[in-house]
């Protein structure tokens, strides 16, 4: 009976001395995820399926705050008036879009996301807009109906020299490529010097193309696990990495999260998980995050309030990105650096010289093909071979039809070419300087007209910040196009200019800018900021979300 009492006690004990380091290793984990929901994607997850769906009738959509009634008919008759407006200034181009809406799922995703769902089905019923333009040329884009507007979409982030400068690069590619022709399967001589220039940039041992920057990282993660051997890729909080399951977990993804841990940027929480699991192939880093770690894209779906926040520490996140080089040599972690966004607008090259830190991978688009679709993979010889002599069936995979497609190389030529002329390294010349003194004038003037905005940055992209709580700064979006500047569907949360605006080209954007806030105000979509507070408005809608999936509403 002793006996059996003792191996008991010794089963016991032992089990716990196994358990104990895989509950420490789970409880480390615990602790390096952010609070935010961006940080729990399966929390986030579950609740995008519990949240109800519901919409704001005519009462509400001008009066969800609780403001007096003069101010709702003030409200009432801006909106109508802006209708109106965009009705006759935006004809062609809003017919164009209604019609293509039809047919074009892209289109019926970005119209209803422009703003709180909230708000979404009263808006897309009255304001109309046009997706269609025609023609842009310096930093200006044309409608159909010949409406002008200063470009601050920049096409996703492919708009780095000016829209002029990848019309000249997709010209001469036709002409480089023209004798061969669309051939695949053999490479363009374009090839070996877009990858000689590449090696130089990156100043990594080699170079794969494909077509997008999300395969781009797909390539790039499955490379590391295949040379690692380990299954997991760490992410950080809110990082946009494409759109595939495994580095977008949460809402938007059908599937959980699986081999992905989801950790705080610039937290030692997160170094002390690196140091301590095993299981960690690679780490991704997007350095747009500096610009506002552990929080998604800033759009203005996402403004229920004025809660939005950004800002860059060039200093704090150079260092953050140094102590993670650290970490992952000691480890064998494979650090990528994820500039698919970024790449040659901080610098000619790219992240990795801005900061300072050399990555063991690089991924590289949208700016890179010279105004073509293009991925790219940079990376330390070891790590880019895709197959093993000593077990020859035992290969990574990758392949595409259209990788390293003539029209494509010769594209990206062009542009690495027009990254060494002198009128391009003139744009690069304290490029960092330049824009923040910019964007420093620009956050004065505001203040001193008492506007309720301040602009973020991080070097040409900017995030437009609320200073007063309210529930309709989504409602900027709308007087900025009314004025003549055109933002993406993502709205105020990203404002993306190209590098070749002049001073005199932004005093224009910053005047207009301006008006479309004032008219903000004085259509009295802006409260005075005693009014309420953003806890209030969270508050409020909480009751809403509430009431609604209880049936109360």
């Amino acid at each position: 009976m002793e006996e059996t009492m003792a191996l008991s006690a010794a089963l016991a004990a032992g089990g716990l001395a196994w358990l104990a380091p895989k509950a420490w290793r789970r409880l480390q984990l615990s602790r390096a995820k952010h609070r935010s929901l961006a940080g729990h994607s399966r929390m986030a997850k579950r609740l995008a399926t519990w949240l109800p769906g519901y919409a704001y009738d005519e009462q509400h959509f001008f009066n969800c705050d609780g403001a007096a009634l003069p101010v709702v008919r003030q409200r009432e008759a801006a909106f109508k008036a802006l209708c109106a407006d965009f009705a006759k200034r935006y004809a062609a181009s809003i017919a164009m879009t209604a019609e293509a809406r039809e047919g074009l799922s892209d289109l019926q995703f970005t119209g209803s996301y422009r703003v709180p769902f909230q708000f979404s089905p009263y808006l897309r019923e009255r304001l109309k807009l046009g997706a269609f333009f025609n023609a842009a040329d310096g930093v200006m884009l044309e409608d159909l109906d010949g409406n002008r507007f200063y470009d601050l979409t920049g096409s996703y982030g492919v708009n780095v020299l000016g829209v002029d400068a990848y019309k000249a690069c997709i010209a001469q590619a036709v002409k480089d490529a023209e004798a061969l022709g669309p051939v695949l399967g053999g490479l363009h001589p374009a090839v070996l010097r877009n990858v000689q220039r590449l090696k130089a940039i990156s100043g990594l041992d080699e170079v794969s193309f494909h077509m997008s920057g999300t395969e781009a990282v797909m390539q790039a993660v499955r490379l590391a696990r295949y040379h690692t051997g380990r299954s997991h890729l760490v992410r950080f909080c809110g990082a946009y990495h494409g759109w595939w399951e495994d580095v977008q977990p949460g809402p938007g993804n059908p599937l959980p999260p699986r081999e992905t841990y989801t950790l705080k940027d610039m937290d030692a929480k997160s170094l002390a998980v690196l140091r301590s699991r095993k299981d960690v192939a690679c780490v991704l880093v997007n350095p747009l995050q500096a610009l506002h770690p552990n929080r998604p894209a800033p759009g203005d779906s996402s403004l229920l309030d004025s809660g939005r926040t950004a800002g860059f520490d060039r200093s704090a996140y150079t260092q953050w990105l140094k102590d993670l080089r650290q970490v992952c040599t000691e480890r064998g972690i494979v650090l990528i650096f994820d500039e698919v966004f970024l790449g040659f607008r901080l610098a000619q090259g790219g992240a990795q010289a801005y900061f300072g830190v050399q990555a063991d991978m690089v991924t590289y688009g949208k700016t890179l093909g010279g105004g073509l679709p293009v991925g790219v993979v940079c990376g330390r010889a070891a790590l880019m071979k895709r197959f093993r002599e000593e077990r020859p069936a035992d290969i990574c995979f990758a392949r595409g039809t259209f990788n390293a497609h003539p029209y494509v190389m010769t594209a990206m030529s062009a542009f690495l070419d027009r990254l060494e002329t002198p009128d391009v390294q003139a744009l690069y010349e304290g490029l960092d300087e330049r824009w923040s003194e910019r964007f420093k004038a620009w956050n004065a003037s505001l203040a001193e007209q008492g506007l309720p905005v301040q602009i973020a940055h991080l070097s040409t992209v900017a995030t437009v910040l609320f200073t007063r709580p309210s529930r309709y700064n989504w409602m900027l979006q709308f007087y900025l196009r009314a004025e003549g500047l055109a933002l993406s569907w993502v709205g105020s949360g990203r404002m993306i200019f190209s590098l070749n605006y002049t001073d005199d080209e932004l005093a224009h954007v910053r005047a207009k800018f301006a008006a479309a806030c004032q008219a903000m105000l004085r259509d009295g979509w802006w409260l005075p900021a005693a009014e309420q507070s953003n806890q209030q408005i969270r508050r409020r809608v909480l009751g809403e979300v509430l009431r609604t999936r209880l049936g109360w509403r």
